[in-house]
């Protein structure tokens, strides 16, 4: 539309060119979206020749917290990650909070999941409770997940 056939252009005397339609490709939809940082937000040690850490992570992102609609990577709650050359996987865990009902599932449902990981053998999973976890350890996934961002 030109300034003769819009009347509010032709009113005012707007000669302003008409703003272009936006030609960049459209985002992706923010639940396949991971940030690049995420795996350096935690700790994670990984010799040469172990199981990849990046199935490992990708999961512990099928355990999910019953009562949070994240998983527990994204949540902040794995704390380290420790895999080594004959297969063991040693990861530290914490909770949202010490009185968690599912306390005693959670590890289990991660050791569970990580087992099925190939070259994986021995998974070991501890709870600790230093740092105490807090909500500005979640990931951005987790943060426009739970419409906190």
């Amino acid at each position: 539309m030109d300034e003769t056939t819009d009347p509010y252009r032709a009113a005012t005397g707007d000669t302003a060119p008409e703003p272009q339609a936006a030609t960049a490709p459209a985002p992706q939809a923010y639940e396949s979206w991971r940030p690049d940082e995420d795996i350096d937000s935690h700790t994670i040690k990984q010799e040469e020749g172990e199981p990849l850490i990046g199935d490992i992570v990708d999961a512990i992102r099928t355990v999910f917290d019953p009562e949070i609609p994240v998983n527990i990577y994204d949540l902040g709650l794995i704390y380290a990650i420790d895999s080594r050359k004959d297969g063991s996987v040693k990861i530290e865990m914490t909770l949202t909070a010490p009185g968690c009902p599912v306390a005693e599932d959670i590890p289990i449902w991660v050791r569970d999941a990580v087992v099925k990981v190939d070259g994986t053998t021995d998974i070991d999973v501890e709870i600790v409770w230093d740092p105490p976890w807090e909500p500005s350890m979640m990931t951005d996934y987790a943060k426009i997940e739970l419409g906190i961002y």
